[in-house]
């Protein structure tokens, strides 16, 4: 018999594979990465400003995808060591083991450097210019206050001196304030903040920019207000506090930094109107010093830009050591998962080669190619389990082949119409097939396991069968392959013998079991067919000598009636007249019998031809017409018109019908509901014709169903019971298959039926 072993690369899954793709791709990621941040983050000073944020977040990608693939794999180790896989517990302690041998150096260096990077980076700058930057740039603004402050000052001043100028001289007056105050622009406003006058630079614009409605309010409540502005438009990358200018200056505009105020110019006369006028100075700041001011300004924020990218660089410079003592954990982490599975592959390869064993699954297993000690114990166990699944195909067809010979065997012995019984030492029923069921007429699948005796109607016989199979054990016999007895089983009528079962039982012992078996036929209709020609013989014989002296025996008494008669007295002439009387009847009766017994014996062949047994049924019942309204029961007839045309003799078929007529009518004689039924039937699907003749009669005893059939069985008082043996003889004669039943309605007998079924003629 040839074997197959699947031998198979030491190849990963798709899991592992992809496990390592990843882990390497990573590992090539991270070392690009490192390298950029280390040759680039301090010594490319712009390229890293600009970069900051797109560098860190590829800091925590990188860091969350390692920290993801670390923790997918030990969710794997934990899950397996959950299931209980083999292998599972030396996975996990060689991923600790390699795990803290990468951690602890890696904790070590971390540490480190990380003291090493914030404390040198801290270093880099020094407080005491960050305090230099930070007076200079108060004192810039302490400055530019100053100026606001004064130029307020003389802007209220002004503004009391044009308390009482009208309108129609005030552009002089304004004239005059701007040479006094040194200011480039002078403008008097009205409450509603319109253009009254002006003089200066806004008289180059068509329409000079309005104080805002806060602006005026604040001027109102405080007398003065003041506001610096242009400063930042000088400034490159000015972060637009004030506002940068949004197109070229208008002719004479200058666009310098500016101190711009507004006082209140209370006029004594309006006031009593509730109007009020507002007077705007606007005086250009020295370049000399806003020059000084915009360096300390510019000085102190690249000093804070430098400050805030302090803080990054930190993070990234300890974010790169984080990246990596990440790599080294998830580097040794992956190396103990390669290194595991390979020493675990063989053990978990043998120990799902177990299971499956364990389970009945002989399939062909796995063998690794490797020449070492555990692939050779692969190899040893793929062969072993190879040499079992063909052992079990073996017994396996083998069992088949039982099985059918079972199946074949059980299937013999369902279609046996013998019966067949299978019993122990001690006569418990092990097995039976339904001919037995059928024969003795009992439930005998409902007895298995139970003695044969317990089965009602049995005792007897159980006891008269256990008797047989012990003498066959005990005495010489015993040399014989097996024993034959017939046997007399009664039914119902509990010993009667019109009831009873003939059976001849043949008994072996089951070679090497402790089990007899016992087989049995039902030879009843033989022993009455023996009967049925013994009978005839019988008939034959006794109509021949019993025939021969009825006629002289009657002649001889009719003779001495006529040669007495009117030679003797009254009472003797009377007595000799009844005599001759009782003589020739009894004779007459004696041929009617003779007459019977040789209608049986000799009933001549049947010549089958085409019949129509609806029309022969006609005519017969044309004799019973006369007899509808006397004593005897009517007859009533119920005939298919679609029955076809039978194979029979229409002679002896006419005797049939007579017999059965005649038996119905009997059998409700001085019946009040007496009445007979003769009915034809064809049926499609067995292509044959029924005739059934049925009373209203008491019906027939259960011990005369069985041999109803059977010459001098009969209910009646005067009859012969050859009737239905005549009836059952010409039935043979056709083909028919003939049956007789009692009509039980809720239980009841309601009369008797008899049925013939015909073939059809072709």
């Amino acid at each position: 018999m040839s074997r197959t072993v699947k031998l198979i690369a030491l190849k990963s899954s798709p899991a592992f594979r992809w496990t390592v793709g990843v882990g390497a791709g990573v590992i090539v990621a991270l070392g690009l990465v490192l390298l950029y941040l280390l040759t680039q983050a301090t010594d490319n000073r712009e390229l890293y400003e600009r970069n900051y944020a797109l560098l860190f977040g590829l800091n925590v990608a990188v860091a969350v995808l390692l920290l993801g693939v670390v923790a997918w794999i030990t969710l794997r180790l934990v899950l397996r060591l959950r299931q209980g896989r083999f292998g599972s517990r030396l996975l996990v302690k060689l991923a600790a083991i390699f795990a803290l041998v990468g951690l602890m150096p890696g904790l070590m260096i971390y540490v480190v450097s990380y003291q090493f990077v914030s404390r040198s980076i801290e270093s880099w700058f020094d407080v005491e210019v960050e305090s230099a930057l930070a007076a200079g740039l108060n004192l810039g603004r302490a400055t530019l206050d100053t100026l606001a402050a004064d130029t307020a000052n003389k802007t209220r001043q002004a503004a009391t001196q044009l308390a009482e100028t009208p309108d129609a001289t005030v552009g002089l007056a304004l004239e005059r304030l701007r040479d006094q105050l040194g200011a480039s622009d002078v403008v008097l406003w009205s409450a509603s903040g319109q253009l009254i006058a002006n003089a200066g630079e806004s008289r180059f614009l068509i329409q000079p920019e309005r104080p805002s409605v806060q602006q005026l309010r604040s001027a109102r409540t405080q007398q003065v207000t003041t506001q610096i502005e242009g400063l930042d438009e000088v400034v490159p990358g000015g972060n637009g506090e004030l506002g940068a200018s949004t197109g070229p200056p208008a002719p004479g505009v200058t666009t310098a930094p500016r101190v711009k105020a507004i006082a209140v110019v209370n006029n004594p006369n309006l006031s009593v109107l509730g109007q009020s006028r507002f007077l705007q100075v606007t005086t250009v700041l020295p370049a000399s010093l806003v020059a000084n001011a915009i360096a300390v300004q510019e000085a102190n924020r690249q000093y804070q830009e430098r400050a805030l990218a302090r803080g990054g660089l930190q993070k990234m410079y300890i974010g790169t050591l984080t990246l990596s003592l990440f790599l080294a954990v998830f580097s040794a982490v992956l190396l103990a998962v390669i290194l595991g599975n390979q020493l675990a592959k063989p053990l978990l390869l043998l120990a799902e080669g177990v299971k499956q064993v364990a389970q009945g699954d002989l399939t062909p297993k796995a063998a690794l190619k490797g020449k070492d000690e555990l692939g050779g114990l692969t190899r040893s166990f793929a062969d072993m389990t190879q040499q079992l699944a063909d052992a079990r195909s073996a017994v396996q067809h083998s069992m088949s082949q039982v099985d059918a010979s079972r199946a074949n065997l059980q299937t013999i012995l369902d279609n046996l119409t013998a019966g067949v019984i299978v019993l122990d030492v001690h006569g418990r029923i092990q097995s039976s097939n339904p001919g037995a069921t059928r024969i003795l007429r009992a439930p005998l699948h409902d007895y298995h396991g139970q003695p044969l005796g317990q089965v009602p109607g049995l005792e007897l016989f159980a006891k008269d069968v256990l008797a047989q199979f012990a003498d066959y054990l005990s005495n010489a016999a015993q040399t014989l392959a097996h024993w034959q007895q017939s046997f007399e089983l009664h039914g119902a009528g509990h010993g009667a013998s019109d009831n009873a079962i003939t059976l001849i039982a043949r008994g072996a012992k089951m070679p090497g079991t402790e089990e007899y078996l016992l087989v049995f036929d039902d030879i009843s209709d033989m022993v009455s067919a023996q009967r049925a020609q013994a009978w005839g013989e019988v008939a034959r014989r006794l109509a021949h000598e019993i025939k021969n002296p009825l006629t002289p025996i009657q002649l001889s008494a009719e003779r001495l009636e006529m040669k007495l008669n009117g030679k003797l007295a009254p009472v003797e002439q009377a007595l000799l007249t009844k005599s001759v009387k009782t003589i020739v009847d009894q004779v007459d009766a004696m041929k009617r019998l003779v007459n019977e017994f040789r209608d049986y014996a000799r009933l001549p062949a049947a010549e089958l031809v085409a019949v129509d047994l609806n029309a022969l049924v006609g005519d017969v019942l044309q004799l019973y017409h006369g007899d509808a309204e006397g004593p005897v029961a009517p007859v009533v007839a119920e005939l298919d018109p679609h029955a076809p045309p039978i194979r029979g003799d229409a002679q002896l078929l006419r005797q049939v019908i007579h017999n059965l007529l005649q038996n119905a009518q009997d059998a409700q004689e001085g019946q009040e509901n007496a009445r007979v039924t003769l009915k034809t039937d064809y049926s499609d699907s067995s292509h044959r014709v029924r005739l059934t003749v049925r009373d209203n009669g008491a019906g027939f005893p259960e011990h005369i169903l069985k041999r109803a059939f059977e010459p001098y069985v009969t209910t009646k008082v005067k009859g012969t019971g050859l009737g239905l043996a005549v009836v059952k003889k010409i039935a043979d004669e056709h083909g028919a298959r003939i049956d007789i039943s009692n009509r039980v309605v809720d239980g009841l007998v309601q009369g008797a039926q008899v049925s013939l079924s015909f073939g059809v003629a072709t």
